[in-house]
């Protein structure tokens, strides 16, 4: 009843400018001003979110697909040499020095597959003498993978003691030899090496 006209005024005046706020630029600072997430990053937050299965078949659909992509990611591994991908046999610094020094080399165990071919047509030619042919080839084939693979596998563990004192190299020596069987194209994991190359 008192009060001054200028203390209205002012009281009427305060709605106004708390009417103006909402219409403000928003600072670019605050929570909704970042940037919109990218869309791996989206997709892996909704997968670990993502329900549990409703029932058993969604649940054996899930897990088909789980160890398809799984499969997938081996195989790329195992084409290009990724480690953390490779299956468990593959898997580590010795066994990747066995595929390198393997690789690095030329064998005759990975000329066997060709040779047993052309030993096996030898023997089946009606010629007697072909035929002897054929078996003295084939022991000579024998033996001499027999000693490459002797030799191949001392140099093999000597190398590795001496590269790898402390870790365990149980079964390496069996893998390298294993690979030199098999054509140098047709190994997996592909060789990262070229022939001649030091491992």
């Amino acid at each position: 009843m008192f009060r001054s006209r200028s203390k209205e005024g002012q009281a009427t005046s305060t709605p106004r400018v708390t009417a103006a706020e909402p219409h403000q630029t928003r600072d670019p600072q605050a929570p909704k001003g970042r940037p919109t997430p990218k869309r791996s990053d989206a997709q892996s937050q909704r997968r670990t979110v993502a329900k549990a299965p409703a029932n058993r078949k969604e649940a054996a659909k899930r897990q088909r697909d789980e160890r398809r992509s799984a499969m997938a990611r081996q195989r790329q591994a195992l084409a290009g040499g990724d480690e953390r991908f490779l299956p468990a046999r593959d898997k580590g610094a010795v066994r990747r020095f066995a595929r390198d020094y393997v690789d690095s080399r030329w064998s005759v165990a990975e000329f066997f597959l060709p040779l047993a071919v052309m030993i096996l047509i030898l023997s089946m030619m009606p010629s007697l003498q072909l035929k002897n042919i054929s078996l003295l080839l084939w022991l000579f084939v024998i033996v001499m993978i027999v000693i490459d693979s002797i030799g191949l596998g001392f140099r093999l563990k000597r190398d590795l003691r001496a590269r790898f004192p402390d870790e365990p190299k149980r079964g390496a020596v069996a893998y390298a030899l294993m690979r030199t069987l098999q054509l140098r194209r047709m190994r997996l994991p592909k060789p990262q090496v070229a022939r001649g190359e030091k491992p």
